[in-house]
Order: C-alpha cells, then sequence, then structure tokens
C-alpha cells in the first residue's frame, strides 16, 4: 500500500505521444498520477474534462497531470484527440504500475465482480514523495480535491 509521506515508486511507460516517461525524471514538480479504469467512458471522460477544464490551474501550480489506464497508446491517443486532452496519458497494459501502486484488484458491477484498475489519485511532491493520496475517487470532485492540495 502506498502511503503519503512516502517516496512514490518510481516507473516508466510509454505515452499517448508513443513517448517514454518516467516519473523519477519529473523530480522538481508536483505530478497528480490518475489512475482510471477505460479511455472514453462515462467516469473516465468525466474525470479527464474535469482535469482538462481546470488545467490552467495545474499549470499555475506547477504540476504535472499523468493519467494511467491500462488501454494502449493507440486508444489514449483517440482518447485525448476525441476530448482535446491536455495532458499525458500513459499506457499500463500489463497493469504493472496499477499493483505496484495497489490500484489493480477486485471490482464489482451489476453483481459481476471482475479484475480491473480502481479509480485512485496520487498528488506526488517536487521531491518524489506521496503528499496525498485519493482513494475511490468522484469524477465530478475529482480536479478541485486534488487543486486544493496542490495550493496547499
Amino acid at each position: 500500500m502506498i502511503e503519503e509521506g512516502k517516496p512514490a515508486p518510481d516507473f516508466e511507460l510509454s505515452s499517448d505521444a508513443g513517448e517514454t516517461v518516467r516519473l523519477s525524471e519529473l523530480r522538481g514538480k508536483p505530478v497528480v498520477l490518475y489512475f482510471y479504469p477505460k479511455d472514453d467512458t462515462p467516469g473516465c471522460t468525466a474525470q479527464a474534462c474535469g482535469i482538462r477544464d481546470a488545467y490552467g490551474e495545474f499549470e499555475k501550480e506547477g504540476a504535472v497531470v499523468l493519467g494511467v489506464s491500462p488501454d494502449d497508446e493507440r486508444s489514449h491517443g483517440r482518447f485525448r484527440d476525441k476530448y482535446d486532452l491536455p495532458f499525458t496519458l500513459l499506457a499500463d497494459t500489463d497493469h504493472h504500475v496499477a499493483e505496484r501502486y495497489g490500484v489493480w484488484g477486485e471490482k464489482k458491477y451489476r453483481g459481476r465482480s471482475y479484475l480491473g484498475v480502481k479509480r485512485w489519485t496520487f498528488v506526488i511532491d517536487a521531491d518524489g514523495n506521496v503528499k496525498k493520496v485519493f482513494p475511490d475517487v468522484k469524477p465530478a470532485e475529482h480536479a478541485d480535491n486534488v487543486l486544493a492540495v496542490l495550493r496547499g
């Protein structure tokens, strides 16, 4: 389990633009690392568009926003383009990073159990430590809650 105040586990993933992103290379800036289940689904779209709509505020705080899901780079590119998302989406197709962050696990939908990514967000400070963990994020409140932590 990832704890506040502890170092965020480093990782390297491919982005929607086909570039490699390594968390440790972003030191010096706060990072908003948000895990979401699937591109272009209602809750995930609401969450991404909430960040998009407040993106100027994230920039004022100097934050790098990274969305992570098990979708591949092509899916992420289509999702980014469809909704004009100004931040990076990362492909965790083998859910290795989600497992390291403790957000891969059993979920239930309409009485059915399955494995998937839980909607959690980690705010990582400029030194690479976890400043805040948001479990079971509500898409409509997500951007405002994260901005409050970045400002505080």
